[in-house]
């Protein structure tokens, strides 16, 4: 009798954890349902972290900078820009802008002692902005385009570890500024270098600095000068640095070609003026070449005699 009982209490208790499991579960679903709709309404805020501005004063010489810049006033954009580095070390801009002001300065004297002063004050320039913005394309080209222009100044051996040491500046430079013609001009100048190694450069490369850098190609160097003539097509520069280029493969009617084009440029500073010269001397001897390589394949050319019809002939 006893055990009825138990059994028929057992029983109860059983049905009554069963209704509250039936309960518990659509209230559990509208607990999960409402904390998943909280969590589309909380969204997480994001922070951004602006760029320090610049105090009136820097902001007065950068203005005055881009105004000089824009007359070509190469000296007097750089002692403004040294004017911001007095006040604030650590600007980017002005440390990027110093460096490549320097090399383009110290590119127009012909002493080289001048020139290494030049070159020397870009790298460090350059350096101070790497320590900045390791990443930035700004700062890798800075970099590039002092230890290009140093190592033209320094010893073989100097001058390939240089070409060495700057190959992931440059190529850095034109992955982050794909839009910068002077990247894509500076990187064809790297790469037509070293593809035209000797056999001493190229043996010490190999047993000394561990291999001839990669990327060494004529063909890409040209294609490098071609998109810095697309990005900008009114630059002399480009025009007489790709000219020689197809002038060295042997690619005289294009070298041709590139140095018209480079006729109907007008040069605005006396930097473009001197280049403008060197197209035309440039263009003078290829070609007189041209021509007389145009007059032999002609006379090569087998000549056509025309033959009197013997019909007509034999009617008269």
């Amino acid at each position: 009798m006893r055990g009825i009982i138990w059994l028929r209490q057992c029983g109860r208790n059983l049905t009554g954890l069963l209704a509250l499991l039936l309960l518990a579960i659509p209230a559990a679903e509208a607990q999960h349902w409402y904390n998943r709709k909280a969590e589309k309404r909380i969204k997480p805020a994001v922070v951004t972290i602006k760029p320090p501005t610049d105090p009136p004063a820097v902001r007065e010489a950068l203005a005055e900078a881009k105004k000089l810049q824009g007359q070509f006033k190469d000296s007097e954009a750089l002692a403004q820009f040294q004017e911001i580095l007095k006040i604030n070390p650590k600007h980017f801009k002005a440390l990027c802008e110093s460096a490549v002001l320097s090399v383009r300065i110290g590119a127009r004297y012909s002493d080289e002692t001048r020139k290494s002063a030049y070159f020397d004050a870009a790298r460090r320039y350059a350096e101070r902005a790497m320590l900045l913005q390791p990443e930035a394309g700004e700062s890798s080209y800075a970099v590039a385009l002092a230890m290009f222009n140093q190592a033209t100044l320094r010893t073989a051996r100097a001058r390939l570890q240089a070409f060495r040491d700057l190959r992931p500046y440059v190529y850095l430079a034109t992955e982050k500024l794909p839009k910068s013609p002077e990247a894509w001009q500076l990187l064809g100048r790297w790469q037509f270098r070293v593809a035209h190694y000797n056999l001493l450069e190229r043996a010490y490369s190999k047993v000394v600095l561990g291999g001839v850098p990669g990327g060494g190609d004529s063909r890409a160097a040209m294609a490098s000068l071609e998109n810095a003539r697309v990005l900008d097509p009114k630059r002399l520069q480009f025009c007489y640095d790709l000219a020689r280029m197809y002038h060295y493969q042997g690619r005289r009617r294009r070298a041709i070609a590139v140095l018209h084009e480079a006729e109907k440029i007008v040069p605005t500073t006396s930097d473009e003026l001197v280049v403008s010269r060197l197209c035309r001397q440039m263009l003078k001897p290829l070609v007189r070449k041209d021509q007389r390589k145009r007059r032999r394949e002609a006379r090569r050319q087998p000549q056509t005699v025309a033959v009197p019809d013997s019909s007509a002939a034999r009617s008269k």
